[in-house]
């Protein structure tokens, strides 16, 4: 079975080669290697065989699948599909039969599957019920098709005159960055051109927290304050996350509660009560938090609506956790996650997030912009904990970092001037 995204990218890219290569309309029968059946889209060989020709855009279309059973799937343009389409496809492969199952797909970086992707075929992070045996990876760039770069050699001179990160992405196969990402600012990993630039290994850059946002976690020092942000959820995720604040204004995320299943954007349907039960006893209880007094706590305005009975915001403060609104100024806030991600100078931010976070670290990547409003992003993704990070911002905001050039001085014979430029910073 092979699938696409839309019928009519099915049609151009495989049912129209696949017929003239089989010859399905020649008209000496005796010549067609196979027959193609428009109605059902299928093409049948002699021996029974079949190719079935499927699509897949919204997830009520994966639903059709469901009783389907074929002995290979192939996925043409993977990362146009999300890891729930991708999951409810996969199980189509099987059967009683000795043929070897299998699935095959291919894809470019970037689209809504780009996460599940990466982490499987890339990042090679697996969950436990997932075996890595099970999964290979074979890059292929458009240098290593032959055949295309002799018959239209312009065609990467075309690519390579794509704007930089879909360049990046689609000639030079990088999985780090993607056309559309809204956060493309944030970094997992120390920028490696900016370490270059400044000199140092990725390895120092790690340990002296520069040109990267996922740090090791530390010992928060008593000094600094602790504080909440929260976006509730119950059929999908909710996201509480923790922060301290140092001396000098920068956000540490610390650790998270993200009510998630093993199902991307699947909420555990925990109620509010059990909500706050939960976070209640994890605050008295963890070594960071139990002894410390969390400043304040910012959430979605949302959860004061009483119109149905007692709020979301009334239900914490039974449990002793108080909220006050968050800012929910959509593009503005955007923008104070933008400048807390930018590096200075000399590569710090004025924002960190320890690497036990791994909700933020999953789905930050994964937001991109919106198609109907270009300066935001797209609400239909898994976008609970950018949200509360956005309330956490908008709390503490900042300016952002303008780097300008130093004004040349045209005389300065004590070098006051000069002594001093070399010390100024950015910040």
């Amino acid at each position: 079975m092979i699938i696409r995204k839309t019928f009519t990218e099915l049609t151009e890219n495989h049912i129209n080669p696949m017929c003239a290569m089989l010859k399905c309309y020649h008209t000496d029968k005796k010549e067609r290697l196979a027959s193609y059946n428009d109605s059902k889209k299928n093409i049948t060989f002699p021996n029974g065989s079949r190719i079935l020709f499927r699509y897949c855009d919204h997830e009520k279309d994966a639903d059709r699948f469901q009783g389907t059973e074929v002995d290979v799937l192939f996925i043409d343009e993977a990362t146009h599909q999300n890891e729930e389409k991708y999951k409810k496809l996969s199980a189509c492969v099987r059967g009683v039969n000795d043929f070897p199952k299998r699935i095959y797909i291919s894809c470019n970086p970037g689209g809504e599957g780009h996460q599940w992707v990466k982490r499987l075929f890339i990042d090679r992070k697996f969950q436990d019920n997932e075996n890595p045996d099970d999964y290979m990876f074979i890059q292929s760039l458009v240098t290593d098709n032959k055949a295309l770069m002799e018959s239209n050699p312009d065609y990467l001179r075309q690519l390579e005159a794509l704007p930089p990160k879909l360049r990046k992405a689609w000639l030079e196969g990088d999985w780090n960055i993607f056309e559309g990402m809204f956060f493309e600012d944030f970094r997992v990993s120390p920028d490696l051109a900016l370490c270059d630039k400044a000199g140092i290994t990725p390895e120092e850059a790690l340990a002296q927290r520069r040109f990267t946002h996922v740090i090791e976690p530390f010992e928060i020092p008593r000094g600094w304050n602790i504080m909440r942000s929260y976006d509730f959820g119950y059929n999908k995720p909710f996201s509480l996350g923790y922060w301290a604040v140092d001396y000098d204004g920068v956000l540490y995320r610390i650790m998270e509660m993200y009510g998630c299943t093993q199902t991307p954007d699947e909420g555990v349907k925990w109620s509010p009560d059990e909500q706050f039960r939960r976070i209640a006893e994890f605050e008295r209880e963890h070594p960071w938090l139990k002894s410390r007094k969390i400043v304040d706590s910012v959430a979605d305005p949302a959860i004061w609506d009483s119109s149905r009975g007692e709020s979301i915001a009334d239900t914490a403060a039974r449990y002793g956790i108080y909220f006050t609104p968050g800012d929910h100024e959509r593009i503005p806030g955007w923008m104070q996650v933008h400048y807390r991600l930018q590096f200075d100078k000399n590569g710090y931010a004025r924002m960190y997030v320890f690497n036990n976070c791994k909700a933020f670290i999953r789905t930050m990547p994964l937001m991109m912009f919106s198609e109907t409003h270009p300066e935001d992003l797209d609400t239909k993704l898994e976008d609970h904990c950018p949200d509360e990070v956005r309330y956490m911002c908008m709390s503490r905001p900042v300016s952002p970092i303008m780097h300008v050039d130093p004004k040349p001085i045209v005389s300065d014979p004590l070098n006051q001037f000069t002594d001093k430029q070399h010390r100024q910073g950015f910040r």
